[in-house]
């Protein structure tokens, strides 16, 4: 009788990491992986998350980030999907502003990413201080 075992020496090989009608592909989600690697796109990102819609100005002004590197950082949180530019009128100013908010998808990578190994770092300090 054959061995049913496979060449790999008897490992499997993993599920599936998404259904086969997923929104995105996997190559989306490591793009937002990637972008929220970077320091100063994360900090935009959880800056975001905690003080909902923003101009770049006031993004600027709270993380002291020249407003070209703002930008630029921007439009790459902005292009993986993790934030959202929006543009509205005030009734102070002529013609639209524009402000910045995390994205759903930026929600969940901030809840569930990052920011949950900071939860478990706190609580191992806890536990074990």
């Amino acid at each position: 009788m054959a061995d049913a075992t496979n060449d790999t020496g008897g490992a499997e090989p993993p599920e599936p990491l998404l259904p086969d009608d997923s929104v995105l592909d996997l190559s989306e989600y490591l793009a937002m992986q990637r972008a929220i690697g970077n320091e100063i796109r994360f900090q935009i990102l959880r800056t975001l998350g905690q003080n909902g819609d923003l101009s770049a100005t006031q993004i600027a002004d709270t993380l002291a980030i020249e407003t070209n590197t703002l930008h630029y950082h921007l439009d790459t949180l902005v292009d993986v999907g993790l934030v959202q530019n929006r543009k509205r009128s005030s009734p102070d100013r002529d013609g639209l502003s524009s402000y910045y908010r995390v994205s759903p998808l930026g929600t969940a990578m901030l809840d569930h990413g990052v920011e949950e190994l900071f939860r478990r770092e706190w609580e191992f300090a806890d536990r074990y201080a």
